[in-house]
C-alpha cells in the first residue's frame, strides 16, 4: 500500500515537474521566436569568379590623323578662293590663288636668261670641237683653244645658274596656287580674298582629315600594367569602343594601336591611341567622350548579382559576412556586367567571401542576421531538424 502511494506521489511530482518544464519551454520558445522575428532573414552565397574579358574606361578626345594649317608661302594679294568653308577637299586641290602676274613675269625672264645662256654654251661647245681639231694640227695657237675652252666653261656655269633661277621662279609661280596637302574638311577662312598675305600672315584656313580618326586617352598606369599582364604583351592590338559625351555609343569599333613611351609623372597615366573608321563623319576633331578598351585574353574576376548591390553618394556597395557572421558594408568597383545580370568586380571582394544576396533593406551593419536557405527543399529540411524537439514536447504536452 505504501509502495503504491509512493509511486502515485512520484507520478504526480513528475507530471507537475513536466508541466513546469513545458511551461518554461513554451516561454523560452516564445522568447526565441520573438527574437527570431526581430532578426532580419537573409540569404547568403559564396562569391564566385568567372573567366571574363576585362574592360577599362577612360576619358577620351577625338583627333584628326592630319591637322594642317594652310599658309601662304609667297607675298601678294589673295585674288581667288576655290572652296566654301566646310567643304571636303582632296590632296592637290587648289584652295586659293595669290596674284600670279609678277611671278609669271619673273618666271618668263628667268626662262629667257636660261635660253640665252644655253645658246651661248651650245655655240662655244661647237667652237671648242673645231678648235680642238685645229690645235691638234698646229693651225691655231694653243692660247686660242684655251680661250674658247674657258668661254665654254663660263657659259656652262651660267646655264646651271640660270637653270636654278628658272626653277626657283617656277616654284614661286607654283606657290601662287595654294593647294591642299591632304584629303580633309576645310575649316573657317581666316584671311579673305582681297587681303595682302605673306609667309608670316598666319594660317589662311585649317584642314582636318576625317578618315580615319584618332581617339587618344590617358590610362592609369596600374590599369595599363593589368592590361599588359592579361594579354601578355604591350604591343597587342585591342578593341576599343567610343561613347560620345551625350552617352550614345559610336556604332563602329576602333583598334588601340599606339601607346606612349612614358608615364606622366604628374597624373600617373600613360597615353594610348585608337584608330576609328569614320565613313559618316560622325567623329569630329576635338570632340570629347570616353572609351572602353577590352583585353584580348580573359581573366578570372569576382562576379556578384546586381540585385545584391546598392548605391549611395559614396558609390556602389554590398554586404559581406565577417568571421563572426555579422554583416559588413563593402564598397566595390565594377568594370561592366555579364549577360545574366552579374557585376564584374575589380575591387572590394574576393572569391569565397560570404555575400548577402537578399533581405538587404533590414540589415544593420554589425548586427546579427538570420541566414535562410535559398533552396526551398533545404530550408524545409533545416526547419524540420530545428523543430523536431518542439514536436516531441508538444506530443508530451498533449498527452498530459
Amino acid at each position: 500500500m505504501k509502495k503504491n502511494i509512493f509511486i502515485i506521489v512520484v507520478i504526480v511530482l513528475a507530471l507537475i515537474l513536466g508541466r513546469a518544464f513545458i511551461s518554461k519551454f513554451d516561454k523560452i520558445k516564445t522568447a526565441k521566436m520573438q527574437a527570431k522575428m526581430s532578426v532580419p532573414a537573409v540569404t547568403v552565397e559564396d562569391v564566385e569568379t568567372r573567366s571574363v574579358v576585362r574592360q577599362f574606361e577612360s576619358p577620351a578626345r577625338v583627333m584628326s590623323k592630319y591637322r594642317v594649317n594652310i599658309l601662304a608661302r609667297i607675298s601678294g594679294y589673295l585674288t581667288k578662293s576655290y572652296f566654301k568653308e566646310g567643304d571636303y577637299v582632296k590632296a592637290g586641290q587648289v584652295l586659293f590663288e595669290i596674284e600670279p602676274q609678277q611671278y609669271q613675269y619673273s618666271a618668263n625672264q628667268a626662262k629667257a636668261n636660261l635660253d640665252n645662256a644655253r645658246s651661248q654654251y651650245e655655240y662655244y661647245e661647237k667652237q671648242l670641237a673645231r678648235y680642238k681639231e685645229l690645235v691638234s694640227q698646229d693651225f691655231i695657237a694653243r692660247a686660242d683653244y684655251d680661250n674658247i675652252l674657258s668661254q665654254r666653261d663660263a657659259y656652262r656655269a651660267q646655264v646651271e645658274s640660270a637653270t636654278s633661277a628658272y626653277r626657283d621662279a617656277e616654284r614661286n609661280l607654283g606657290y601662287t596656287q595654294v593647294k591642299s596637302p591632304v584629303d580633309g574638311r576645310v575649316g573657317i577662312i581666316t584671311v579673305t580674298v582681297g587681303n595682302y598675305v605673306t609667309a608670316s600672315s598666319g594660317p589662311l584656313t585649317t584642314i582636318n582629315s576625317y578618315e580615319p580618326m584618332y581617339v587618344t586617352f590617358p590610362m592609369d598606369a596600374k590599369d595599363y600594367v593589368e592590361l599588359v599582364r592579361i594579354d601578355k604583351s604591350a604591343d597587342a592590338k585591342r578593341k576599343v569602343e567610343f561613347i560620345f559625351s551625350s552617352g550614345q555609343k559610336y556604332e563602329l569599333e576602333g583598334i588601340q594601336d599606339f601607346y606612349d613611351n612614358k608615364i606622366d609623372e604628374t597624373t600617373g597615366t600613360i597615353t594610348l591611341r585608337a584608330t576609328f573608321p569614320n565613313p559618316k563623319n560622325q567623329l569630329i576633331q576635338g570632340d570629347y567622350g570616353r572609351i572602353i578598351i577590352y583585353s584580348n585574353a580573359k581573366d578570372d574576376m569576382p562576379v556578384v548579382p546586381q540585385s545584391a548591390t546598392q548605391e549611395n553618394q559614396e558609390g556602389r556597395f554590398l554586404y559581406i559576412l565577417d568571421e563572426e557572421g555579422l554583416p559588413r558594408m563593402v564598397y566595390i568597383k565594377t568594370m561592366g556586367q555579364t549577360s545574366d545580370g552579374m557585376w564584374i568586380v575589380s575591387e572590394g571582394v574576393s572569391k569565397g567571401d560570404k555575400l548577402v544576396t537578399s533581405g538587404l533593406q533590414k540589415i544593420v551593419p554589425g548586427k546579427p542576421v538570420r541566414i535562410i536557405e535559398t533552396d526551398p527543399a533545404k530550408q524545409v529540411k533545416k526547419e524540420k531538424k530545428q523543430n523536431i524537439f518542439v514536436r516531441i514536447i508538444n506530443k508530451i504536452k498533449g498527452g498530459s
